[in-house]
């Protein structure tokens, strides 16, 4: 979306928001899920999906002819279809390969990804040391090589005959998991509701597709809320995947995150909680905003977004740009002062933003559909995560950032050779199903997870065939 200069910005942010919220009007009452009563805001059913039992039945169909496959196996064939190991290039200035590099870099993957520590791979490898790993860890594995690696896989896994039933890779979600740590770290604090009011934790926040891949991880502190770290995923994207859909839980929303997602050109529609107590806005109180007026008293300054029109295109420019990381700029805008106009700015367009999604959202069942499926994919990751990530009872061992970062990342590239390893078969069990007379649907499909993992074995002893 090209933005309009300053002298235009006015009209056009008030243009769209009337033409939105005059169709958000024409909807109102052709769908059951809202209704107003006594001025009040109810929502007549959850907005939950329904699963529907052929659903089910595909699901388990699938999940019970999955092969079992040892995780390294599954590794090296998906590195034979895509070549992601060729993106661990040593550190400049060293040139030296070390001996039996290919099953050392394999084994050093699996050993961060899984939370075994090198000495514990080692013990579980034959011909692979403790040194051997390290040498690996510290030359070739490393957030540049991981990043590059886990975007070779998603491209590969975006041309896949299958995908395309998930979603053009357009949509996206974001969510945080918490891991519990052993160690001492900056970024690790108390998280009383999982983990009790002694022990500590952080988190890893991941960006998912809706093609189900893993596109940006990033660890993170459990004290703040996620909208911090929602930009930063979507901006660092370097994969294929042209994502301009993003939703979150509540937890990942805000006002401010509503405004530069749209000065960014990402349609932010998170899936809020007690979404009947929100705060909806007008751009003039004598507005008469149909069934809706109700509900909408306060209305946002438009002089102010006018006047500080060109300073938060220049932000978000900055931010495009990768001039400024996300999060910084998300934290100064949260903890703004009180004559920060800038940031009054930035709020008060994000509530013109969010009063428009929120009345599309409670008229258009579609928009709600979309929204409620995504997390759901990226819900269904963590369980993949957890699987994957199992030694030490999924706790981190180190306080350091960059080696918990490098257990993160590749816990991503994991879990997505896991979903690239399961799409052909996954589709070979759908075409024998279909070619005994069953119809399977593409929605039902679509509707199923492409990332079952109980046929994958990420413990015992590795290498044991080669």
């Amino acid at each position: 979306m090209k933005l309009p200069k300053a002298n235009n910005a006015l009209q056009f942010v008030k243009e769209q928001f009337y033409t939105e919220t005059r169709q958000a009007q024409k909807r109102f009452g052709l769908d059951p899920f809202a209704i107003i009563e006594n001025g009040q805001l109810k929502l007549t059913k959850d907005d939950a999906l329904d699963i529907l039992s052929s659903i089910k039945t595909l699901q388990h169909t699938i999940d019970a002819n999955l092969k079992k496959i040892r995780i390294e196996q599954l590794l090296m064939e998906v590195d034979k279809e895509t070549g992601f190991t060729q993106c661990f290039t040593p550190s400049p200035g060293y040139h030296t390969k070390p001996k039996l590099f290919y099953k050392t870099l394999i084994a050093a993957i699996i050993a961060l990804s899984t939370n075994l520590g090198v000495v514990s791979m080692a013990n579980s490898t034959d011909g692979i040391t403790v040194d051997m790993l390290r040498h690996v860890i510290d030359y070739y594995i490393r957030e540049e090589t991981l990043q590059t690696a886990n975007a070779r896989i998603v491209d590969c896994h975006h041309q896949l005959p299958l995908i395309s039933v998930y979603g053009k890779g357009s949509i996206s979600s974001s969510d945080g998991q918490r891991f519990g740590i052993a160690a001492s770290s900056l970024i690790s604090a108390y998280y009383p509701r999982y983990f009790g009011y002694y022990d500590k934790a952080v988190g890893i926040y991941t960006h998912v597709s809706d093609q189900y891949s893993v596109f940006n991880s990033k660890v993170i502190s459990c004290s703040p809320r996620e909208a911090l770290y929602v930009l930063d995923g979507l901006l660092e994207n370097n994969t294929i995947l042209n994502i301009t859909e993003h939703t979150t839980d509540t937890t990942g929303f805000t006002e401010h995150i509503f405004a530069l997602c749209y000065l960014l050109g990402f349609y932010f529609m998170p899936r809020i909680r007690d979404l009947k107590d929100q705060q909806l806005y007008k751009l003039d109180a004598k507005d008469h905003m149909g069934d809706f007026n109700v509900l909408i008293r306060k209305t946002v300054n438009l002089t102010l977004i006018e006047e500080q029109w060109d300073q938060m295109v220049r932000v978000a420019a900055s931010l495009k740009e990768r001039l400024t990381a996300a999060h910084v700029i998300v934290q100064r805008l949260s903890q703004h002062s009180p004559s920060d106009r800038l940031a009054k700015a930035f709020t008060a367009l994000g509530r013109i933003i969010k009063t428009q999604y929120i009345l599309r959202y409670l008229t258009d069942s579609e928009l709600r559909r979309r929204v409620q499926i995504q997390p759901n994919r990226g819900e269904y990751r963590h369980k993949l995560s957890r699987w994957i990530f199992f030694a030490n009872q999924d706790e981190f061992q180190t306080g350091d950032y960059e080696e918990i970062m490098n257990k993160a990342s590749c816990l991503s590239l994991v879990s997505n050779s896991v979903l690239y390893w399961n799409a052909p078969r996954i589709g070979n069990i759908i075409e024998a199903i279909r070619k005994q007379g069953t119809v399977v649907e593409d929605e039902t499909i679509a509707r199923i997870s492409p990332l079952p993992f109980k046929h994958v074995i990420p413990n015992r002893t590795y290498f044991i065939n080669t």
